[in-house]
């Protein structure tokens, strides 16, 4: 491994032992693809040294990458053991799609930017996570002819929760999203469907995300 390599790497050893696990991240399994997956992989290559910093990081067509902690924080919600399929909305970079491939079974992500969704392919592709399946289209919408899924994450704030979503969530399984004003402060909900009209909800507290944009979500 050349110096860059070996930098990076220590730095994403130093981003789970610092920015997670005194924030409360304690699953193994979320901690350890953290560990693994390659962030600077996802990012543009001028801002490879910025990949494991506390913030966002911008990864074109005005999008940036989620801070590693908020990545974290919503893989650990769902709960996931490791045979799932699980859904991604807005695929981005495909960074939090590769960390949730590393902790489930397969992964259906959707984004609706062109550009980006064939650049996730190629990160995707070229870092070996060939179990994440990318497609272009309306994530508001789902992906009903994959469904049902045994986690949904939203990486974009919603003005409610799309009820596309909501049925296509297994029995038991659970719904990661940001719900709240467009621009500003969203809540961060896990949405548990307990039967086929029975949902439970909770909060992991405020954040904040760019817009779902969509039939279901903000036009």
């Amino acid at each position: 491994m050349n110096k860059d390599g070996q930098d990076l790497s220590d730095m994403r050893r130093a981003m789970v032992r610092c920015q997670l696990v005194p924030r409360g991240i304690s699953d193994g399994r979320v901690l350890e693809a953290m560990e693994r997956v390659p962030r600077e992989q996802f990012v543009p290559e001028h801002l490879r040294f910025e990949a494991y910093e506390d913030h966002p990081v911008p990864i074109g067509q005005g999008q940036t990458m989620s801070q590693p902690y908020i990545v974290a924080l919503m893989a650990e919600a769902l709960c996931l053991k490791g045979r799932e399929r699980v859904l991604d909305i807005g695929t981005g970079s495909g960074y939090a799609a590769a960390v949730l491939a590393s902790v489930a079974l397969e992964v259906f992500s959707i984004e609706r930017i062109p550009e980006l969704a064939a650049q996730a392919r190629k990160n995707l592709d070229r870092t070996g996570f060939t179990q994440v399946h990318v497609k272009c289209a309306d994530g508001t919408l789902g992906w009903p002819e994959a469904a049902p899924f045994d986690g949904i994450c939203v990486a974009a704030g919603a003005p409610a929760v799309p009820a596309a979503l909501k049925q296509q969530l297994a029995v038991g399984g659970r719904l990661v999203i940001p719900v709240g004003t467009e621009g500003g402060l969203q809540e961060l909900l896990c949405i548990t469907r307990l039967s086929d009209s029975e949902y439970e909800q909770a909060s992991y507290g405020d954040v904040r995300f760019v817009p779902l944009l969509g039939e279901e979500g903000w036009p």
